[in-house]
């Protein structure tokens, strides 16, 4: 009898540590999705020099950094060149699933305008340079940062710089009306 009560006590022994091992390698795997998260976060954040509390949006963040140091060339929309508004229509279009507009004044009449200090993550920020007519447009990051197709190329440039504080004109987040003509499915439009 004794023979059978330890074999008993061994099996529940044995079925107890593979059951914790078990629920340990789950709670494992769901911590290495959250510490490659939280790595690719820091990573991209002190890349970009942004603050890690901003970086609410790895998706966006990635996307920019796929496109860093690609040269600018006017009119251009892929790797082999951009301008600023073919860069942010197809960060627009991966992060947000969204179709944006072309050139940079045709972007601003899809926005509501957001002072500086109220611009978040993923607004678009809009400058005037050498012109009154806007001329150039990015994709905010947070802590005063935005990414761009500058004359050098996709960039990440900072709004406090004398240069583009001096010719910044106005940030902007999709309007709420426009995003809804957007979300409308194909079917409903041939009709």
């Amino acid at each position: 009898m004794k023979k059978i009560t330890i074999a008993i006590a061994l099996f529940i022994s044995a079925v107890s540590v593979q059951a914790q091992t078990k629920t340990n390698a789950a709670d494992n795997t769901e911590n290495t999705g959250d510490d490659q998260e939280s790595l690719a976060k820091t990573y991209l954040s002190q890349i970009m020099g942004v603050a890690l509390n901003a970086t609410s949006n790895l998706k966006l963040f990635e996307a920019v950094h796929d496109w860093i140091g690609t040269p600018y060339r006017f009119g251009g929309s892929s790797r082999k060149g951009i301008d600023c508004s073919g860069f942010t229509k197809e960060i627009y279009s991966k992060v947000f699933n969204l179709t944006i507009k072309r050139n940079s004044r045709d972007i601003f009449s899809m926005v509501s305008p957001v002072r500086r200090n109220e611009l978040k993550e993923g607004d678009l920020v809009f400058f005037k340079i050498r012109s009154r007519r806007i001329s150039h447009v990015g994709v905010y990051l947070g802590g005063g940062r935005f990414a761009h197709a500058s004359s050098r190329g996709v960039a990440i440039s900072n709004l406090e710089d004398r240069y583009y504080s001096r010719y910044f004109y106005k940030g902007g987040r999709l309007t709420a009306q426009y995003q809804d003509e957007l979300e409308i499915p194909l079917e409903e439009e041939t009709n």
